[in-house]
């Protein structure tokens, strides 16, 4: 008995031909109609966030937090609020404060710290959306060297050339604005600042790019430290290093890469859309 296949010569599965297709697709940045629609998106992917960074193991006690910028009110950002896991953060407990510390909308008290970093960084950069701290076990280890991140791995090639080390206020608790302001002015362009005997500190046009830039910096810092501690590791050549940073630093990868630990998140924790 002779199939179609063997008649015709095409190949098929389930039914459908084994063809070149051009109708793929490919998940994308979402736009918006209306402001409201566009505050609801950026509290959930910052609720999201949270909760990844909660899971990563990222909690270490209060500290640690990450920002987004309100799109109506660009002098505004939503925050987590002092003293909840991260574990537990619901977009109905995310707090908006001005770049003064004041808490506008919510209430919850802010991390000083919280306030004092990133509202300098998002009053000196217009560019950044969302920036991400936390007290990361690999990240502070690694940041207590005062050197940056080598390209050891492709994934550490996302940030050659595009983050700094700041040794200025490290480990010292940054309370003060002043401190806050110094800090950004050594942050002036970049994904990325390792933060001397403090740790990592990342930022994006969106939740999602400063998320992934943190996790994926983390697990790159824990690469070196192992690489360094087993050996003399050999870092990738410049050309390599600056190519493979080309094709995988740009805004849209640092999206697209966080987008399956969102849709895990989503599956996991469906109470952060409270």
């Amino acid at each position: 008995m002779t199939d179609d296949t063997t008649i015709t010569g095409t190949r098929t599965i389930d039914g459908v031909e084994l063809t070149p297709k051009t109708d793929l697709q490919i998940a994308t940045p979402p736009t918006f109609d209306t402001v409201e629609e566009e505050r609801l998106h950026r509290k959930q992917k910052l609720a999201g966030a949270l909760r990844i960074f909660g899971r990563y193991g990222f909690s270490e006690g209060v500290a640690g937090h990450i920002t987004v910028r309100d799109p109506e009110y660009p002098d505004t950002f939503w925050v987590n609020p002092l003293g909840m896991s991260f574990r537990h953060i619901r977009v109905s407990d995310l707090i908006l404060c001005d770049h003064q510390g004041n808490v506008v909308y919510g209430n919850h008290h802010v991390n000083r710290a919280a306030y004092v970093l990133h509202s300098a960084i998002h009053q000196a950069r217009p560019d950044v959306v969302a920036a991400a701290h936390s007290h990361s076990p690999y990240g502070k280890s690694f940041s207590s060297l005062g050197i940056p991140l080598a390209p050891l791995t492709q994934d550490a090639c996302a940030f050659y050339g595009d983050h700094v080390v700041i040794s200025e206020q490290g480990g010292a608790v940054v309370f003060e604005e002043e401190a806050g302001h110094e800090f950004a002015s050594k942050f002036p362009s970049g994904k990325a600042a390792i933060h001397q005997n403090h740790g990592l500190f990342t930022v994006g046009t969106t939740v999602d790019e400063a998320c992934w830039w943190f996790c994926t910096m983390e697990r790159s810092c824990q690469a070196q430290l192992m690489a360094m501690a087993a050996g003399d590791p050999i870092e990738i050549r410049h050309e390599y290093a600056q190519y493979t940073a080309d094709q995988t630093g740009g805004h849209f990868t640092g999206w697209f890469q966080f987008q399956p630990l969102w849709d895990e998140i989503c599956r996991t924790d469906p109470d952060l859309f409270d």
